[in-house]
């Protein structure tokens, strides 16, 4: 699981990337409200925002990445105790507000709550089943499609969210695991894909990435 931590105090950014990454969660740490801004499409499926950084505070942060994972949970971590800032962030859909100076372990024990894997099988089409914890595709016989890693990958960033759009960077640095790849090479992927899934399981969006077809 890949986790986005907006944190401008060094130290305890450090310390926390440290101490997630030892419970096997990707972390990428940005300092910068704005920066993290830019990232919040990089397939994410958690995000720990500061309130108070530099740039674009963390509510506003929180507030533009509602417009685009709705479900995705969220974790304010803040020195600000005031009440309004708390009741804002929950009205703009923080899943947990956790009061600085906080114990590491609270912040794994909340992210494990609110960020797990989903153990259970994902319906991706009908009949069709995705075994998130296990990566693992089956047909509606029973059979398993057997899946390369980067197919794999593509059809994790659906897992969660079948009906969500799969914008062309979110798949790059998800599946390419943030290394500069080209169209062509995200088009031979599908291509192969396409071919063990039925017809019309992955729409095109033009000039806007993909999502799972209604079949």
């Amino acid at each position: 699981m890949k986790i986005l931590l907006l944190e401008d105090n060094e130290r305890l950014a450090k310390l926390i990337k440290n101490t997630l990454e030892q419970e096997g969660y990707k972390t990428d740490i940005f300092t910068d409200g704005e920066e993290a801004l830019e990232a919040l499409n990089n397939g994410y499926q958690c995000f720990v925002l500061d309130i108070n950084v530099p740039s674009i505070d963390g509510i506003s942060v929180l507030e533009t990445l509602r417009l685009y994972h709705k479900e995705t949970p969220a974790i304010i971590i803040s020195s600000n105790h005031e009440l309004d800032k708390i009741r804002v962030s929950y009205e703009l859909g923080c899943d947990d507000y956790l009061k600085k100076p906080f114990y590491v372990y609270e912040l794994v024990h909340k992210i494990k709550k609110l960020c797990h894997v989903p153990s259970q099988m994902v319906a991706l089409w009908k009949g069709y089943d995705y075994d998130y914890a296990n990566h693992r595709l089956f047909n509606p016989c029973g059979e398993e499609i057997k899946l390369a890693k980067k197919e794999v990958m593509f059809l994790e960033l659906f897992a969660k969210d079948p009906k969500r759009v799969i914008g062309f960077s979110e798949l790059e640095e998800y599946v390419w695991e943030g290394e500069v790849t080209c169209m062509d090479n995200i088009r031979a992927l599908l291509k192969r894909l396409r071919k063990k899934l039925p017809e019309g399981a992955i729409e095109t969006i033009v000039k806007i990435g993909y999502r799972l077809g209604e079949i």
